[in-house]
């Protein structure tokens, strides 16, 4: 009866700071009630009243404009997470590295974390090639990764937990949309040069010209952190597909989509659906050089949904009136929400007892909506179409069912 009265109290405590309650979560418990030595048996960097965390995201360089949307996401989750109680009675701490979007950095600093620091969690990293960076480390450290970006997927860890969507989900879903909607048969495929944007046009096209029974007219990679798109323009007005698909990233969406506009392609006259716009890129873009151009993703901010009204609301409220939500910086909040309740299901901060408690979570209310841990340590999510709005902000105008993750699927690989 004692703990049943606890956990009302703490469950109104969350309430009360705007947080968002876990379906099937434990929302707090006492540290004494788990004394360290049960559960913590690796090592790990868990005392009696604390548990530190690694948060490893680029706070310079090329991708700090898309990646600092998920440290505030994911300090914010830590912070409602502490305020509700913690996780088994214990504080969250945060180490925050620096990966400089620079691969061998993301891989230097998280053998730190895992070697030196004993997080039994890092939250982070943005691009593929990131992960890819630090994915041996994780294996020869036996680490654990939430990581929050939408990727080309053919790739399931056991040391990560996939919080964006993968291709299926995105990339075919908005190729779908884009093909019955827009009538789109000629593409023009572009992206930044990395793993991520060509392997996701490696499947688009496939999907495109055995499925779609399109053409694609055009492809064309530019190095991360471009800002010269002239030629590139010029090949989509000789061109003239009736959609350009892409995957640029980062900061080089500004110059692309501003010289876009200065070269008289507007939304009106050449139809665009990006992977890799959120509500963190439109911020440097402007809404007056996105509007009438479309984003794939699974959360838009206006997304009208109750988790994501809490999740707003809290959001500016701890960054200020003009802050923004985009994709990733969703899924990034997922993160810490999703390792507590796996946490506490186990029981443990003991990473090979986290992992399987992970699987089969149900988030009824997430901001996204309802999602679903898959077996393959993917979610279940819906993909939606968002337009973009001269205020910056996108408005939702096709939403999926809910898209099982599929990361290896036949014909694509």
């Amino acid at each position: 009866m004692m703990i049943k009265t606890r956990r009302t109290l703490l469950k109104a405590m969350t309430a009360a700071i705007g947080g968002i309650a876990l379906t099937g979560v434990m929302t707090a418990a006492h540290a004494g009630d788990y004394p360290t030595s049960k559960v913590m048996t690796t090592g790990l960097a868990v005392d009696d009243k604390t548990v530190t965390v690694g948060i490893l995201h680029s706070l310079t360089g090329t991708m700090a404009i898309s990646e600092i949307g998920s440290v505030q996401a994911e300090k914010l989750a830590i912070k409602q997470i502490n305020e509700s109680g913690g996780i088994l009675g214990r504080q969250i701490k945060v180490i925050t590295e620096d990966g400089a979007s620079d691969w061998p950095t993301f891989a230097e600093k998280a053998k730190k974390l895992l070697e030196s620091d004993k997080v039994p969690a890092i939250f982070g990293c943005w691009t593929s090639a990131s992960r890819k960076a630090v994915l041996p480390v994780l294996e020869k450290d036996k680490g654990l990764l939430y990581y929050p970006t939408f990727y080309e997927g053919l790739e399931e860890s056991h040391d990560i937990f996939y919080t964006g969507q993968e291709a299926t989900q995105q990339i075919l879903a908005g190729l779908d949309w884009a093909s019955k909607t827009l009538h789109a048969k000629k593409f023009y495929l572009v992206g930044s040069d990395y793993i991520w944007p060509r392997t996701s046009m490696k499947i688009a096209r496939k999907h495109i010209e055995q499925h779609l029974h399109g053409k694609v007219v055009g492809e064309e990679y530019y190095p991360l952190g471009s800002t010269q798109f002239g030629s590139l323009i010029n090949k989509i007005k000789l061109k003239r597909p009736d959609l350009v698909f892409s995957a640029v990233v980062g900061g080089s969406n500004v110059a692309f989509f501003k010289q876009m506009i200065a070269a008289g392609l507007n939304s009106k006259k050449q139809k665009l659906l990006t992977l890799s716009v959120t509500e963190d890129e439109a911020k440097g873009i402007g809404g007056e050089n996105l509007k009438g151009f479309y984003s794939s993703m699974k959360y838009f901010q206006s997304l009208d949904v109750p988790g994501n009204k809490k999740f707003v609301k809290a959001f500016k409220a701890a960054y200020g009136k003009d802050a923004v939500i985009g994709d990733v910086t969703e899924s990034a909040y997922l993160g810490p929400w999703l390792w507590k309740a796996a946490v506490e299901k186990a029981g443990s901060f003991d990473i090979e007892k986290v992992i399987p408690a992970q699987i089969g979570h149900v988030w009824k209310d997430s901001p996204n909506g309802y999602l679903k841990v898959d077996s393959n340590h993917h979610m279940y999510f819906k993909t939606r179409i968002g337009e973009w709005q001269p205020n910056g902000q996108a408005k939702v105008v096709w939403e999926s069912d809910l898209i099982k993750p599929n990361p290896f699927p036949k014909g694509y690989q």
